[in-house]
């Protein structure tokens, strides 16, 4: 059972991830990052089959990767977004469809805004300003639906990330207690530690 959002504002996104990594009634670790660097500017959570997460998002970073390498620039939070779901399409059809869910968000310097991009196992791709991916989603989104507005700060946005997390470890069945915090703007991605904030 993993749990995946994210929140973005004029100029920032914040993306969250559960550390828990767990097989039938297992919990096996409990301090995993979910979150994938693929640029400086953009970052990427994935969920879904334990089998198919390292892999694809493996293959994804070394992919993004050689592409700034080859091309001696990076690529947009958008670019990276149509990339993964081209992927995700072209697996779809052949017998080796990844099961995964991903959420990409990131900071186009050269237009000075964030993006977040939600994107499914049936390579559905959509930009929203807030999402969510899991069986939490259902509790994530009446956050997001009541506290969300258009060009929040970033303050605000951890005040919503704040009360995501306390709804999630109160109203959801399963003992979710430590997420991965990251943001990413202008300055690139850095990690927030969610209690000082």
């Amino acid at each position: 059972m993993d749990t995946q959002f994210a929140i973005t504002g004029r100029d920032f996104a914040i993306s969250v991830t559960d550390t828990g990594v767990s097989r039938s009634i297992v919990k096996m670790k409990h301090n995993k990052d979910k979150t994938w660097q693929l640029t400086p500017y953009t970052m990427m959570t994935v969920t879904g089959a334990d089998g198919d997460i390292d892999p694809f998002s493996e293959y994804i970073q070394g992919n993004v990767k050689l592409y700034s390498v080859r091309n001696a620039q990076d690529l947009t939070p958008k670019e990276v977004a149509n990339f993964v779901r081209g992927e995700l399409a072209d697996a779809l059809r052949s017998r080796g469809a990844y099961k995964v869910n991903v959420l990409v968000s990131g900071y186009d310097k050269t237009t000075g805004e964030a993006s977040l991009y939600w994107i499914d196992y049936l390579a559905a791709l959509t930009r929203v300003p807030f999402g969510s991916h899991g069986y939490p989603s259902y509790i994530i989104y009446s956050v997001f639906d009541r506290e969300y507005k258009e060009d929040i700060t970033l303050e605000e946005g951890l005040g919503i990330v704040k009360k995501c997390i306390n709804a999630v470890q109160t109203r959801f069945m399963a003992d979710m207690p430590n997420f991965t915090v990251k943001v990413v703007d202008a300055q690139g991605t850095r990690a927030i530690d969610i209690a000082k904030a």
